[in-house]
C-alpha cells in the first residue's frame, strides 16, 4: 500500500500541475481539454439532428468513456475526495455520464447535457486566457454570459424533450429554442406556446430565472470593476483594482496587478 502511494504521488502532482498550472505544458493541456469540451457540447447541441444516424450511439459511448476518465483524473488529483464530490460540476458530469450510458432509460434527462457548457467556464484556462488577452477585468462579465448561455440551452433542451421531441428533429429544436428566447426576453409573440398547466408553469419559471440572469449580466457590465482579494484583517473579498486600503477596516492591501 505504501509503495502504491509513493508511485501515485508523483502522478497526482503532475496531473495537478497540468490541470491548474500556468506553464506552457499546462496551458496546452487545458486548451486541449477545452477544445474537447467544445466538441462534446457541439455534439450535444446537434443531437436532435443526428439521433437517427447509426454512428450516434458510438459517439455517445465514446464521450461517456472520456467523461468517466476525466472524472477519475479529477478524483485522483483532488486533495479532498469528499469536497470534490460536493462540487456542482462533479454532479453535472455524473448526470451527463448517466444520460450517455443509459440513453434510452434516462432520455428525459438528456437536456441536462447542456450544463456541460459550464465546464468550460470552470476550467482554469478560462481565466488564464482572459488575463493573457488583457481581459482580466471582464471575468465577471464572461462568467455571467456563460451562465446565461447555459440556462438558455438547458431550458431549450428541457422544452424540446417534453414538448417538441415528436416534431422533426431540426424543426422541433428550433421551435424550442425560439420559444425559450422569446420567453426569456419576455417578448411573448405568442405564435409558439406550451400547452397545459405544465407548459404554463415552465413558461413562468423560465421568465423569472431568465430576467434574473439578465439583471445579473447587466450588473456585471455596468458596475465598477473589482478584484477578488480577501482582506487579511476583516476578510472582505472584493476591492477596487487600485485600492490601497480596505474600505471595511482600513487595513493596507497589497493587491497584485497581474492581468489588470
Amino acid at each position: 500500500m505504501t509503495k502504491d502511494r509513493e508511485v501515485s504521488a508523483p502522478l497526482r502532482k503532475r496531473l495537478a500541475r497540468l490541470y491548474f498550472g500556468e506553464t506552457i505544458a499546462a496551458i496546452r493541456f487545458q486548451l486541449t481539454l477545452a477544445l474537447i469540451d467544445i466538441a462534446i457540447i457541439t455534439f450535444f447541441l446537434l443531437g436532435p439532428y443526428m439521433r437517427e444516424r447509426p454512428g450516434y450511439l458510438i459517439v455517445d459511448y465514446l464521450i461517456a468513456i472520456w467523461i468517466a476518465a476525466e472524472l477519475l483524473m479529477q478524483m485522483v488529483i483532488s486533495p479532498n475526495v469528499r469536497r470534490w464530490l460536493l462540487r456542482p460540476m462533479t454532479w453535472v458530469d455524473l448526470l451527463v455520464l448517466g444520460t450517455l450510458l443509459f440513453p434510452q432509460l434516462l432520455f428525459s434527462f438528456a437536456f441536462l447535457r447542456a450544463l456541460r457548457i459550464w465546464a468550460i467556464a470552470q476550467r482554469p484556462i478560462f481565466t488564464i486566457m482572459l488575463r493573457r488577452f488583457g481581459w482580466g477585468h471582464m471575468t465577471d462579465v464572461a462568467t455571467a454570459v456563460v451562465n446565461f448561455i447555459v440556462f438558455l440551452f438547458t431550458v431549450t433542451g428541457f422544452v424540446y424533450t417534453f414538448f417538441f421531441y415528436r416534431v422533426d428533429g431540426g424543426e422541433g429544436f428550433v421551435d424550442a429554442f425560439y420559444f425559450t428566447v422569446a420567453t426569456v426576453t419576455t417578448t411573448g409573440f405568442g405564435d409558439i406556446t406550451l400547452p397545459g398547466t405544465f407548459g404554463k408553469l415552465t413558461s413562468i419559471v423560465t421568465m423569472i430565472i431568465g430576467i434574473s440572469l439578465f439583471v445579473r449580466l447587466a450588473q456585471a457590465i455596468v458596475r465598477p470593476y473589482k478584484v477578488s482579494f480577501p482582506c487579511p484583517k476583516c476578510g472582505l473579498q472584493r476591492h477596487d483594482a487600485d485600492a490601497v486600503h480596505c474600505k471595511a477596516c482600513g487595513h493596507i492591501l497589497n493587491i497584485p496587478d497581474e492581468g489588470l
